[in-house]
């Protein structure tokens, strides 16, 4: 979630720009740097660890001038927090510097033909890659925009890009690839600014163009010139972007709900920032208190939550019990002290929660410290009650405000967060091998722009869907095995926003009485992804169509049978088994968001809820 901020024009670009970086500093706070262009003090870096406050400090010592520039908050990705991995990076050559936002996923593989080519890196971060390879395009196109093209069309994984090359000095070259990382680009007479959102540009204009996947900018003072990264001229009218504060966060979406459900491939690379090692093959989660001999110590684990975060702690279960070879028992965190839970010296607890405030999860988290045993928290909100308490220490999200009642981005998180501690169990207790646990981290890495992808083709089928289906008094979501969890959260998210009574059922139980309610009105999700009960699950679908109930599925891209079988298909790409429920999850949201758009209901503020459950 690291800031950008780009400005062409008359003013003092260091000011523009460094009070740009001032807005958008929650998206980052490891270390800060910008460059600036001047003809005659040429191009001037400057970067410090930690707070933009640091940064601003060596300004005033080190005092730099010009009327085109760039800047950067980072939020530490690959590599570790130090001077050398701030941005901007330069090429090879000195005079291309580029900022970036996202996760390059196949940075691996990149800096090896780099290394090759006898590129030598400074630093540990993936940016850095981008730099070399637009600087080693542009000695052979002799122009910043074509080196821009043919680099960004070698990276995998959401990123947005701006660049700068001392040979023109008159623009700035911005670029998007996937669904991770917004650019906004906006205008004014004799200037342009570029930001990753919107608040730090607000001061200067109101009329903003959001560049989308695929394209690419020109920035000069007299505005942009967007095409495709192919090269086709793009038209597209600026957007007035109103001064209130509430209007400016929720932007170009109708909903909250609408916006952070979009929001989810950003939100899913932030949970893996700073927390990963794909060379090393090793996860670092700082903020855990629990070193390695602690980690070894612990033989069961009792994951506790209410709501969507109980269904993450079903889901948790999976990952923990697979890759650390741990138990867990999932408690609803409301029953929990209530049952006179007996711990043990060798027990530990997982409390998930988006606000770190509810108060049955708190209550679960104090009968553990009465007990002697610690906490650890997988939660969303900076300095919460549950941060505070988990004396084993808190895991952030980093997943910024859910303002929506009904959760998304918060939940998606939360399982990447969950993937991420059962692999960081796994590592201190010896059931994986780095080499192992480089191919989880590849897959995770991956699965923002997978789950990009999942948004886009859903989008349209959901909405048909809704058409269809808004009517139905009742609904019954199936899953089996690690995907029961998110039947259950699918039903949940139903019923949140579109009062629609749904229920969710491990499908093998269909038999066991729910398949009684199953007739021509009724629609039915079935989850059936490719995986080890895939024949399973096929199984149920056949026996729900013997009943005349609707199929929906949510299955593998390219699944002629399932198509065969199913009234209604919604693709997902491949990935590990145990993170597929990150991406079959998704179109389930997106279902509950059009049905209760369609039934004319609240979407952010259903009927009877709140976010945050504070009270008994």
């Amino acid at each position: 979630m690291c800031g950008i901020v780009g400005y062409v024009g008359s003013r003092e670009a260091t000011e523009v720009v460094v009070g740009g970086l001032q807005r958008l500093e929650y998206r980052g706070y490891d270390s800060a740097g910008i460059a600036i262009f001047d003809p005659d003090c040429g191009l001037q870096l400057r970067r410090s660890v930690g707070k933009l406050h640091n940064l601003v400090l060596r300004l005033g010592q080190e005092p730099v001038t010009g009327r085109v520039g760039l800047g950067h908050t980072r939020w530490a990705t690959h590599g570790n927090v130090t001077e050398e991995n701030a941005h901007p990076h330069r090429d090879a050559s000195g005079r291309i510097v580029v900022i970036q936002n996202g996760i390059v996923e196949n940075y691996l593989e990149l800096k090896g033909r780099l290394l090759e080519l006898g590129y030598h890196f400074h630093s540990q971060t993936d940016t850095e890659v981008i730099a070399h390879l637009v600087g080693h395009y542009y000695r052979e196109e002799e122009a910043l925009e074509p080196a821009m093209r043919r680099a960004m069309a070698e990276l995998r994984g959401g990123n947005a890009v701006v660049a700068f090359c001392v040979d023109e000095p008159d623009r700035l070259i911005a670029a998007r690839l996937g669904n991770a990382g917004g650019v906004v680009i906006g205008a004014a007479a004799g200037e342009t600014f570029i930001a990753s959102d919107v608040p730090a540009i607000l001061d200067y204009t109101r009329e903003m163009i959001f560049l989308e996947d695929r394209e690419l900018a020109v920035i000069t003072r007299q505005g942009a010139a967007i095409t495709t990264l192919n090269g086709a001229p793009v038209t597209r009218r600026p957007v007035s972007v109103p001064w209130d504060p509430v209007s400016a966060a929720r932007g170009d979406y109708k909903h909250f709900m609408q916006k952070e459900i979009h929001e989810q491939p950003r939100a899913l690379m932030d949970v893996l920032r700073g927390r990963i090692d794909q060379e090393a093959g090793q996860v670092h989660l700082e903020d855990l208190r629990l070193d390695d001999a602690a980690l070894r110590q612990v033989e069961r684990i009792y994951a506790t939550a209410c709501g969507t975060a109980w269904h993450a702690g079903l889901v948790a279960k999976f990952m923990i019990e697979s890759l650390a070879r741990v138990r867990v028992e999932v408690d609803y965190a409301s029953e929990f002290r209530y049952r006179s839970p007996v711990l043990g010296s060798d027990a530990l607890l997982l409390a998930i929660t988006q606000s770190g405030e509810t108060v049955d999860t708190l209550a679960a988290m104090e009968e553990a410290r009465a007990q002697g045993v610690p906490s650890v928290a997988i939660v969303n909100a900076i300095g919460s009650q549950a941060a505070r308490v988990a004396d084993g220490g808190p895991l952030y999200l980093h997943a910024g405000p859910e303002i929506g009642v009904a959760s998304t981005k918060a939940f998606t998180s939360m399982l990447v967060a969950a993937y991420l501690f059962a692999l960081r169990l796994g590592q201190a207790r010896g059931t994986l091998r780095p080499a192992q646990i480089r191919e989880h981290l590849q897959a995770l890495v991956e699965l923002p722009g997978k789950a990009a992808t999942v948004i886009e083709r859903a989008l349209p089928i959901c909405e048909d869907l809704a058409e269809h289906y808004y009517r139905a008094s009742d609904a019954l979501f199936l899953g089996r095995q690690v995907n029961y969890p998110i039947a259950l959260e699918g039903a949940l998210k139903l019923k949140e926003i579109s009062y629609i009574h749904a229920e969710g059922y491990p499908a093998g139980e269909m038999k066991h009485g729910p398949i009684a309610l199953i007739d021509e009105a009724m629609p039915v999700v079935c989850i059936a992804p490719r995986d080890a009960i895939y024949e399973k699950m096929i199984s149920n679908i056949e026996q729900v169509r013997a009943r005349h109930g609707h199929v929906i599925a949510i299955g593998t891209e390219g699944d002629t049978l399932l198509a065969s079988k199913a009234d209604h298909v919604i693709e997902v790409p491949p990935t590990l088994p145990l993170l597929q429920p990150v991406l079959t999850v998704i179109p389930l949201q997106i279902f509950a968001y059009y049905m209760a758009l369609r039934r004319g209901c609240d979407v952010d503020q259903p009927r009877n809820l709140a976010k945050s459950v504070t009270v008994e």
